[in-house]
């Protein structure tokens, strides 16, 4: 998956889970519940995007990185503030947590431009 540029992987995700959306409407349900949880309430949009990127890594899930980095990076997320949610998931999912970061730190820095 990560062989595809992460800007183009985020084109294809989206255009997927509409797809399954417009197909599965139920789907449309859990989609609004996410939109609703992420939304700011006691902590900010980025501080949750950051917390979903750290458990998007501990759970090694790619889709869901590439989804939540972006989502990280548009809340106004650093390149630094992104390495610590890395730094966490790894701390909590250990070594296959590690190799997912790294992949996570690449997605970032396409994202953020460098």
């Amino acid at each position: 998956m990560f062989q595809m540029a992460a800007k183009e992987k985020l084109e294809q995700i989206r255009k997927q889970l509409q797809e399954v959306i417009g197909k599965a409407p139920e789907i449309g349900k859990f989609a609004e519940y996410v939109h609703a949880a992420e939304s700011p309430k006691a902590l900010d949009t980025k501080t949750k995007e950051l917390i979903s990127l750290g458990i998007a890594v501990a759970v090694r899930c790619e889709p869901c990185i590439v989804w939540h980095t972006e989502a990280a990076v548009r809340a106004g997320a650093t390149e630094e503030e992104i390495l610590d949610a890395i730094k966490v998931a790894v701390c909590m999912g250990g070594g296959p947590a590690l190799m997912y970061g790294l992949k996570a730190y690449e997605v970032a820095l396409e994202f953020l431009g460098k």
